[in-house]
């Protein structure tokens, strides 16, 4: 995904798409609610410019002002507010170009195909990131000296169970997303399109809980212990089949299943209707683990989920940034 892995002193486990940004140090204040949902949006987008703003919160300011030096821009639009921080801070583009700013102007793919293409990634970033640290583990083994960067063997299996305690949250929130709101709008247009894909979440359950177990044995283990080594590389192994499992099934959705999705020719008040939905079900990860789930992702595609956020972030109802961990 281009994450630029040379250039972090991280160890493998902590490298993010986004590491690679060099900081930056001008003079930045915004003004804004701190229960804007816009005002949230400046602040990642600026995150993704590693460029930290002075925040002079109003509960009276109606809109969003950005200053950068002597220069303001005030929104809505967001638009506006964007453009001005790429005007200011190049690098890393935020866009892949000026046409896709939201989903209102994306003419090509129904929001709800976006939604689930952009988790995909960010989960399948993750898994990726669990074997490398499994392998990490494993290679190591039993070693009794404390790394600086993780601390010693006993907590290093606890971050890295936290870890995949989260990574498993998102896994199964995506799944509920999918056989709750994608699967039934295939199903309703092909009855059996879906057969094959809810075969696969129920395959993967076992392994996905299955390794949350094997985390638990190997963390009361004593690092010296000669079953330690053993069970490491076991665990190794079960990521390895997780990763292999997530590919194939991701592909295999969007080979498949989100094409029919297009094809359908969707209203734009029905996609927003279904993306609405969708952000709905993934409330709990959303609320508590979203920049978890945007570590996954390069700053373009975060910021791309940010605007499908937006789209409906002021409908009675629905989430807005602000109860996202966003802001």
């Amino acid at each position: 995904m281009g994450n630029c892995f040379s250039v972090s002193k991280k160890s493998t486990s902590e490298i993010r798409p986004y590491d690679c940004i060099k900081p930056s140090s001008p003079t930045v204040k915004l003004y804004g609610s701190p229960s804007s949902t816009l005002t949230a949006y400046v602040r990642f987008a600026l995150l993704y410019k590693s460029v930290s703003p002075r925040f002079l919160p109003s509960e009276t300011q109606p809109d969003t002002v950005l200053q950068i030096g002597s220069e303001t821009v005030s929104g809505p639009p967001r638009e506006a507010l964007l453009r001005f921080i790429e005007s200011k801070f190049p690098h890393p583009p935020l866009r892949l170009n000026d046409d896709s700013i939201d989903c209102e102007e994306d003419q090509t793919t129904p929001c709800i195909v976006r939604v689930t293409w952009l988790q995909h990634k960010s989960v399948m970033w993750h898994v990726e990131r669990m074997v490398r640290w499994a392998e990490d583990l494993a290679k190591r083994g039993g070693r009794t000296a404390v790394d600086p960067l993780v601390g010693s063997p006993r907590m290093e299996v606890r971050k890295f169970g936290n870890s995949y305690s989260q990574l498993l949250e998102l896994m199964l929130e995506h799944a509920q997303m999918e056989e709750r709101i994608v699967f039934p709008l295939l199903e309703k247009a092909d009855p059996g399109t879906c057969k094959v894909a809810n075969k696969e979440h129920a395959r993967d359950l076992p392994l996905m809980n299955g390794i949350k177990e094997d985390i638990k044995s190997v963390g009361v283990l004593d690092s010296g212990n000669p079953c330690y080594q053993e069970a490491l590389s076991n665990l190794s192994t079960r990521f390895k089949s997780l990763q292999k499992h997530c590919k194939e099934h991701f592909e295999l959705e969007e080979r498949d299943l989100l094409p029919l999705i297009e094809a359908m020719e969707l209203s734009r008040e029905q996609e927003k209707r279904i993306l609405v939905q969708c952000l709905g079900v993934m409330q709990g990860t959303h609320s508590h683990l979203f920049n978890f789930f945007l570590e996954g992702l390069l700053p373009q595609e975060a910021m791309q989920y940010l605007d499908l956020i937006m789209e409906c972030s002021d409908k009675e109802g629905t989430m807005s940034m602000s109860h996202m961990g966003v802001g």
